[in-house]
Protein backbone atom coordinates (compact mmCIF):
# COMPACT_ATOMS: atom_id res chain seq x y z
CA UNK A 1 0.00 0.00 0.00
CA UNK A 2 2.45 2.05 -0.78
CA UNK A 3 5.12 3.77 1.74
CA UNK A 4 4.71 3.73 5.85
CA UNK A 5 3.92 6.04 8.60
CA UNK A 6 3.45 5.98 12.32
CA UNK A 7 0.02 8.36 13.58
CA UNK A 8 -1.27 9.16 16.72
CA UNK A 9 -4.90 8.86 17.64
CA UNK A 10 -6.96 10.02 20.28
CA UNK A 11 -10.79 10.32 20.85
CA UNK A 12 -11.95 14.24 21.43
CA UNK A 13 -15.52 15.22 22.19
CA UNK A 14 -17.79 16.90 19.64
CA UNK A 15 -20.70 18.92 20.92
CA UNK A 16 -20.86 20.34 24.36
CA UNK A 17 -22.58 20.85 27.64
CA UNK A 18 -24.30 24.05 25.41
CA UNK A 19 -26.63 24.31 22.54
CA UNK A 20 -29.30 26.91 21.51
CA UNK A 21 -30.91 29.88 24.13
CA UNK A 22 -30.29 30.34 27.38
CA UNK A 23 -34.18 30.00 28.70
CA UNK A 24 -33.39 26.30 28.59
CA UNK A 25 -32.08 25.25 31.85
CA UNK A 26 -20.96 18.27 26.01
CA UNK A 27 -8.66 10.86 26.98
CA UNK A 28 -11.94 12.49 25.42
CA UNK A 29 -11.83 16.44 25.45
CA UNK A 30 -14.93 18.17 24.83
CA UNK A 31 -16.56 20.61 22.11
CA UNK A 32 -20.06 22.31 22.34
CA UNK A 33 -23.06 22.71 20.79
CA UNK A 34 -24.25 26.10 20.80
CA UNK A 35 -27.63 25.35 22.90
CA UNK A 36 -28.16 25.25 26.66
CA UNK A 37 -27.07 22.30 28.57
CA UNK A 38 -29.64 22.27 31.42
CA UNK A 39 -29.40 21.02 35.01
CA UNK A 40 -31.46 18.57 35.97
CA UNK A 41 -34.07 20.38 38.29
CA UNK A 42 -34.18 23.72 35.62
CA UNK A 43 -34.80 21.35 32.70
CA UNK A 44 -37.40 19.11 34.17
CA UNK A 45 -39.08 22.83 35.22
CA UNK A 46 -42.13 24.21 33.67
CA UNK A 47 -40.98 26.95 32.89
CA UNK A 48 -38.03 25.59 30.73
CA UNK A 49 -41.38 23.09 29.12
CA UNK A 50 -44.11 26.17 28.79
CA UNK A 51 -41.04 28.54 26.83
CA UNK A 52 -40.19 25.95 24.34
CA UNK A 53 -43.57 24.41 23.68
CA UNK A 54 -45.55 26.47 20.93
CA UNK A 55 -48.40 27.05 23.42
CA UNK A 56 -48.80 31.18 23.09
CA UNK A 57 -47.53 30.84 19.10
CA UNK A 58 -50.48 28.55 18.60
CA UNK A 59 -53.41 30.11 21.08
CA UNK A 60 -53.18 27.42 23.61
CA UNK A 61 -53.64 28.98 26.80
CA UNK A 62 -52.37 27.56 30.18
CA UNK A 63 -54.34 27.19 33.01
CA UNK A 64 -51.51 28.06 34.80
CA UNK A 65 -47.98 28.20 33.54
CA UNK A 66 -45.59 28.21 37.16
CA UNK A 67 -43.60 30.70 35.66
CA UNK A 68 -42.94 32.09 39.10
CA UNK A 69 -42.67 29.33 40.96
CA UNK A 70 -40.41 26.77 38.74
CA UNK A 71 -38.40 29.77 38.69
CA UNK A 72 -37.48 29.71 42.20
CA UNK A 73 -37.66 26.01 42.77
CA UNK A 74 -34.74 25.46 40.22
CA UNK A 75 -32.84 28.54 41.49
CA UNK A 76 -33.67 26.25 45.44
CA UNK A 77 -33.00 22.87 44.01
CA UNK A 78 -29.32 24.17 42.85
CA UNK A 79 -28.68 25.69 46.31
CA UNK A 80 -29.53 22.84 48.12
CA UNK A 81 -27.79 20.42 45.88
CA UNK A 82 -24.81 22.73 46.59
CA UNK A 83 -25.57 22.52 50.36
CA UNK A 84 -25.68 18.91 50.15
CA UNK A 85 -29.10 19.01 51.60
CA UNK A 86 -30.22 16.41 49.40
CA UNK A 87 -33.52 16.08 51.00
CA UNK A 88 -34.83 19.56 51.01
CA UNK A 89 -33.16 19.41 47.00
CA UNK A 90 -35.22 16.05 46.58
CA UNK A 91 -38.46 17.82 47.56
CA UNK A 92 -37.94 20.71 44.85
CA UNK A 93 -37.19 18.57 42.17
CA UNK A 94 -40.59 16.91 43.25
CA UNK A 95 -42.39 19.65 43.00
CA UNK A 96 -40.62 20.79 39.17
CA UNK A 97 -42.08 17.02 37.89
CA UNK A 98 -45.13 17.76 39.45
CA UNK A 99 -46.24 20.82 38.10
CA UNK A 100 -44.47 19.39 34.83
CA UNK A 101 -47.10 16.70 34.93
CA UNK A 102 -49.91 19.23 35.21
CA UNK A 103 -48.88 21.64 32.34
CA UNK A 104 -48.73 18.29 30.02
CA UNK A 105 -52.10 17.17 30.90
CA UNK A 106 -53.39 20.46 30.68
CA UNK A 107 -52.20 20.78 27.17
CA UNK A 108 -53.00 17.35 26.00
CA UNK A 109 -56.71 18.15 27.09
CA UNK A 110 -56.90 21.73 25.17
CA UNK A 111 -55.39 19.78 22.17
CA UNK A 112 -57.40 17.14 21.88
CA UNK A 113 -59.56 16.54 18.90
CA UNK A 114 -57.65 18.66 16.79
CA UNK A 115 -54.61 16.29 14.55
CA UNK A 116 -52.84 20.19 13.57
CA UNK A 117 -51.89 21.03 17.23
CA UNK A 118 -51.79 17.47 17.84
CA UNK A 119 -48.86 16.96 15.35
CA UNK A 120 -47.36 20.20 16.29
CA UNK A 121 -46.92 19.17 19.77
CA UNK A 122 -46.10 15.95 19.82
CA UNK A 123 -42.16 16.20 19.91
CA UNK A 124 -42.64 18.97 22.59
CA UNK A 125 -44.81 16.72 25.33
CA UNK A 126 -42.91 13.84 23.62
CA UNK A 127 -39.51 15.53 24.92
CA UNK A 128 -41.17 16.68 28.31
CA UNK A 129 -42.63 12.77 29.14
CA UNK A 130 -39.30 12.07 28.98
CA UNK A 131 -37.59 14.69 31.02
CA UNK A 132 -40.30 13.86 34.27
CA UNK A 133 -39.79 10.58 33.87
CA UNK A 134 -36.03 9.95 33.35
CA UNK A 135 -33.80 9.56 36.84
CA UNK A 136 -30.27 10.58 37.36
CA UNK A 137 -28.66 6.94 37.75
CA UNK A 138 -31.04 4.99 34.79
CA UNK A 139 -29.91 3.23 31.95
CA UNK A 140 -30.43 3.79 28.77
CA UNK A 141 -30.96 7.18 26.88
CA UNK A 142 -31.49 10.39 28.70
CA UNK A 143 -32.67 13.34 27.69
CA UNK A 144 -29.63 16.48 28.54
CA UNK A 145 -30.45 19.02 26.19
CA UNK A 146 -34.03 20.23 24.91
CA UNK A 147 -32.52 22.11 21.39
CA UNK A 148 -30.31 19.17 21.51
CA UNK A 149 -31.31 15.69 22.23
CA UNK A 150 -28.26 13.96 20.49
CA UNK A 151 -26.29 15.27 23.23
CA UNK A 152 -24.67 12.32 25.65
CA UNK A 153 -22.88 12.38 28.89
CA UNK A 154 -19.54 10.97 28.60
CA UNK A 155 -17.55 9.98 31.66
CA UNK A 156 -14.09 11.19 31.88
CA UNK A 157 -12.72 10.16 35.33
CA UNK A 158 -11.46 13.77 36.24
CA UNK A 159 -11.85 15.13 39.65
CA UNK A 160 -12.56 18.59 38.14
CA UNK A 161 -14.74 17.24 35.16
CA UNK A 162 -16.15 13.89 35.72
CA UNK A 163 -18.44 14.12 33.05
CA UNK A 164 -18.98 15.93 29.91
CA UNK A 165 -21.81 16.51 27.60
CA UNK A 166 -21.39 16.00 23.75
CA UNK A 167 -20.36 13.62 21.36
CA UNK A 168 -17.06 12.15 20.62
CA UNK A 169 -14.71 12.49 17.63
CA UNK A 170 -11.46 11.13 16.84
CA UNK A 171 -8.44 12.91 15.90
CA UNK A 172 -5.82 11.42 13.80
CA UNK A 173 -2.20 13.35 13.14
CA UNK A 174 1.51 11.91 11.95
CA UNK A 175 3.51 10.88 14.63
CA UNK A 176 6.81 13.20 13.49
CA UNK A 177 5.97 16.53 12.95
CA UNK A 178 6.30 17.64 9.27
CA UNK A 179 7.85 20.91 8.72
CA UNK A 180 4.74 22.96 8.43
CA UNK A 181 3.37 21.77 11.92
CA UNK A 182 1.42 18.52 12.87
CA UNK A 183 -0.93 18.30 10.52
CA UNK A 184 -4.57 16.57 11.44
CA UNK A 185 -5.09 13.28 8.88
CA UNK A 186 -8.32 12.26 9.97
CA UNK A 187 -11.47 13.38 12.16
CA UNK A 188 -14.73 11.91 12.36
CA UNK A 189 -17.64 11.82 14.95
CA UNK A 190 -17.91 9.17 16.69
CA UNK A 191 -21.80 9.03 18.04
CA UNK A 192 -23.34 6.94 20.82
CA UNK A 193 -20.55 7.47 23.39
CA UNK A 194 -18.65 3.87 21.78
CA UNK A 195 -15.91 2.59 23.42
CA UNK A 196 -12.53 4.23 22.34
CA UNK A 197 -11.17 0.80 21.42
CA UNK A 198 -13.92 -0.36 19.64
CA UNK A 199 -13.53 2.43 16.96
CA UNK A 200 -9.52 1.99 16.43
CA UNK A 201 -9.79 -0.31 13.68
CA UNK A 202 -12.11 1.79 11.64
CA UNK A 203 -10.11 5.00 12.05
CA UNK A 204 -6.79 2.88 10.70
CA UNK A 205 -8.78 1.73 7.69
CA UNK A 206 -10.54 5.12 6.78
CA UNK A 207 -6.98 7.35 7.23
CA UNK A 208 -5.17 4.51 4.80
CA UNK A 209 -7.84 5.04 2.27
CA UNK A 210 -7.24 8.80 3.07
CA UNK A 211 -3.60 9.18 2.59
CA UNK A 212 -2.93 6.30 0.29
CA UNK A 213 -0.31 4.98 2.59
CA UNK A 214 -0.04 2.11 5.04
CA UNK A 215 0.48 2.48 8.50
CA UNK A 216 3.17 1.20 10.35
CA UNK A 217 2.57 1.84 13.55
CA UNK A 218 0.17 3.68 15.65
CA UNK A 219 0.52 5.41 19.03
CA UNK A 220 -2.59 5.58 21.39
CA UNK A 221 -3.63 6.77 25.16
CA UNK A 222 -4.77 3.90 27.60
CA UNK A 223 -8.27 4.67 26.73
CA UNK A 224 -7.67 2.12 24.05
CA UNK A 225 -6.79 -0.93 25.61
CA UNK A 226 -8.92 -4.17 24.20
CA UNK A 227 -8.58 -2.34 20.66
CA UNK A 228 -9.58 -3.91 17.81
CA UNK A 229 -6.63 -2.84 15.59
CA UNK A 230 -6.28 -5.46 12.56
CA UNK A 231 -2.39 -5.46 13.38
CA UNK A 232 -2.49 -5.35 17.11
CA UNK A 233 1.35 -5.77 18.17
CA UNK A 234 1.95 -2.69 16.17
CA UNK A 235 0.06 -0.56 18.44
CA UNK A 236 1.47 1.38 21.08
CA UNK A 237 -0.35 2.71 24.65
CA UNK A 238 0.84 5.46 26.74
CA UNK A 239 2.89 4.04 29.73
CA UNK A 240 3.51 0.75 27.79
CA UNK A 241 6.94 -1.22 28.67
CA UNK A 242 6.73 -4.64 26.70
CA UNK A 243 8.08 -4.41 23.45
CA UNK A 244 8.87 -0.33 23.28
CA UNK A 245 12.31 0.33 22.86
CA UNK A 246 15.29 2.34 20.14
CA UNK A 247 13.00 4.55 17.73
CA UNK A 248 9.23 3.04 18.71
CA UNK A 249 10.23 4.29 22.62
CA UNK A 250 11.02 8.11 21.37
CA UNK A 251 7.96 8.16 19.20
CA UNK A 252 5.59 6.91 21.77
CA UNK A 253 6.80 10.00 23.83
CA UNK A 254 5.57 12.06 20.85
CA UNK A 255 2.22 10.70 21.29
CA UNK A 256 0.87 13.61 23.78
CA UNK A 257 2.17 16.01 20.69
CA UNK A 258 -1.58 15.57 19.86
CA UNK A 259 -3.01 17.04 22.93
CA UNK A 260 -2.07 20.76 21.55
CA UNK A 261 -3.23 20.24 18.33
CA UNK A 262 -7.06 19.25 20.20
CA UNK A 263 -6.39 22.03 22.73
CA UNK A 264 -6.08 24.46 19.39
CA UNK A 265 -8.92 22.84 17.69
CA UNK A 266 -11.13 24.03 20.45
CA UNK A 267 -10.12 27.38 21.03
CA UNK A 268 -8.86 28.33 17.95
CA UNK A 269 -11.59 26.29 15.85
CA UNK A 270 -15.60 25.90 16.38
CA UNK A 271 -14.40 22.13 17.94
CA UNK A 272 -15.21 23.84 21.73
CA UNK A 273 -18.69 24.73 20.70
CA UNK A 274 -20.89 23.45 18.01
CA UNK A 275 -23.23 25.75 16.28
CA UNK A 276 -24.67 23.45 13.80
CA UNK A 277 -27.57 21.89 14.16
CA UNK A 278 -28.20 17.86 14.75
CA UNK A 279 -25.83 15.01 14.38
CA UNK A 280 -25.05 16.01 11.00
CA UNK A 281 -23.92 19.57 12.07
CA UNK A 282 -21.67 17.54 14.23
CA UNK A 283 -20.27 15.39 11.87
CA UNK A 284 -19.84 18.89 9.64
CA UNK A 285 -18.28 20.40 12.14
CA UNK A 286 -15.51 18.02 13.46
CA UNK A 287 -14.24 17.90 9.72
CA UNK A 288 -14.60 21.77 9.10
CA UNK A 289 -12.47 22.45 12.54
CA UNK A 290 -9.91 19.81 10.94
CA UNK A 291 -9.94 21.57 7.81
CA UNK A 292 -9.59 25.25 9.60
CA UNK A 293 -6.24 23.97 11.51
CA UNK A 294 -5.02 22.76 8.69
CA UNK A 295 -5.26 25.47 6.63
CA UNK A 296 -3.88 27.77 9.45
CA UNK A 297 -0.93 25.96 9.21
CA UNK A 298 -0.25 26.40 5.74
CA UNK A 299 -0.79 30.18 5.75
CA UNK A 300 1.80 30.24 8.91
CA UNK A 301 4.10 28.82 6.44
CA UNK A 302 3.08 30.50 3.38
CA UNK A 303 3.29 34.21 5.38
CA UNK A 304 7.16 32.74 6.71
CA UNK A 305 8.01 31.78 3.00
CA UNK A 306 6.59 35.68 1.92
CA UNK A 307 9.09 37.43 4.76
CA UNK A 308 11.88 35.64 3.44
CA UNK A 309 10.79 36.17 -0.32
CA UNK A 310 10.84 40.07 0.95
CA UNK A 311 13.98 40.10 2.61
CA UNK A 312 15.68 38.66 0.05
CA UNK A 313 14.06 41.09 -2.54
CA UNK A 314 14.95 44.14 -0.38
CA UNK A 315 18.60 42.75 -0.03
CA UNK A 316 18.87 42.51 -3.25
CA UNK A 317 17.86 45.51 -4.30
CA UNK A 318 19.89 48.09 -1.69
CA UNK A 319 23.76 48.22 -2.80
CA UNK A 320 26.20 45.97 -0.89
CA UNK A 321 27.77 49.00 -0.11
CA UNK A 322 25.11 50.41 2.14
CA UNK A 323 24.65 47.26 4.01
CA UNK A 324 28.30 47.84 5.31
CA UNK A 325 28.99 49.66 8.21
CA UNK A 326 31.36 52.52 7.91
CA UNK A 327 34.45 51.85 10.10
Amino acid sequence: MGETMALNTMPNLNHTMFKGRSALGTNSPSAANNAAMASDQYLGSPLAVSGQSPTMEHDVPLRQSYARLARRAAMMAGRYAHAKQFKRHNRQIKFLRTRLGRIIRDIRRKIDGDEGLQEIFAVPLGRAAQIRGQKQRQRGWKLYSWLAPETECIGKGKARAPYEFGVKVSLTTTNKRCRGGQFILHAKVLSGNPYDGHTLKEVIEETEALTGREIERAYVDKGYRGHDAPKPHRVFKSGQKRGVHGQIKKQLRRRSAIEPVIGHCKNDGHLARNFLKGRLGDQINAVMSAVGYNLRLVLKWLRKILCKFIAAIYAAMIPQSALIPAS
